[in-house]
Formats: C-alpha cells, sequence, structure tokens
C-alpha cells in the first residue's frame, strides 16, 4: 500500500518533514516505539486516540483533524453553514410529531432569555 492510499502516512511523513525529523526520532519524540511509527507509514495499523492527541500536540494539527484522519472521528465539515435555521425551523424538521407549537414557543423563550442573560453578563464585564 503507497502511502497515497494511507492518508495517516502523508500525515506522518509531512510532520517529519517539517520537524526535520527521521521515523526513529519521532518516535522517540512521541514516546513509542520506532516499529510503531513503522506499522502507522505503511498503513498496517492505526494510532489509537491516546496517540492521536500526542500527534496532535506534537504537530500543533487540531486533535479533530488527527482524529478524523485515522477514522476515529466521521470527517468534518470545514465550514460552517452559512446560516443556521432558527429553532422553530429545526424543530419542526427534525421534531415533527413530538413537539408542538406551545413546547416549539416555550422553548424559544427560554433560549431567548438564555441569551439576554449571556449578553447581560458581557456587558457586565
Amino acid at each position: 500500500m503507497s502511502t497515497k492510499e494511507v492518508p495517516i502516512a502523508s500525515l506522518l511523513e509531512e510532520i517529519m518533514r517539517l520537524r526535520k525529523r527521521l521515523p526513529s526520532q519521532l518516535a522517540a519524540d512521541l514516546g513509542i516505539s520506532h516499529a510503531t511509527i513503522h506499522r502507522w507509514l505503511t498503513g498496517k495499523d492505526m494510532p489509537s486516540t491516546r496517540s492521536c492527541l500526542k500527534l496532535a500536540e506534537y504537530s500543533g494539527i487540531p486533535l479533530h483533524k488527527v482524529l478524523s484522519i485515522t477514522g476515529h472521528l466521521p470527517e468534518m465539515m470545514e465550514q460552517v453553514p452559512a446560516e443556521w435555521p432558527e429553532f422553530r425551523e429545526y424543530a419542526q424538521q427534525k421534531y415533527p410529531k413530538e413537539l408542538d407549537e406551545d413546547l416549539i414557543t416555550m422553548i424559544e423563550d427560554l433560549i431567548e432569555r438564555r441569551r439576554d442573560r449571556r449578553h447581560e453578563h458581557r456587558k457586565g464585564l
């Protein structure tokens, strides 16, 4: 399997290139064995979530990105939607039978009160 087919291998190679490290040096930096790095580079194994955390801290790459590359998290959208739907619209789509109009109105009021309290709190700081 080539490194082009193994996303973690490409990530590791990029980290090693940027830090000017050999696989054995990267292993020592991360506190893992050279054999483990070799298995990751060849696609025979994937880093655990604990190793993903070490890689993220070492490389400065966001943890969610490392976890996505290794398959521990589904790929996340890189961009936030241009506009989040209003609660009423969301609730009607997500829970059309469970929530009636009165409940939706009550929840909207609670959300608005919470926003007001946060806004007042920020003004006071």
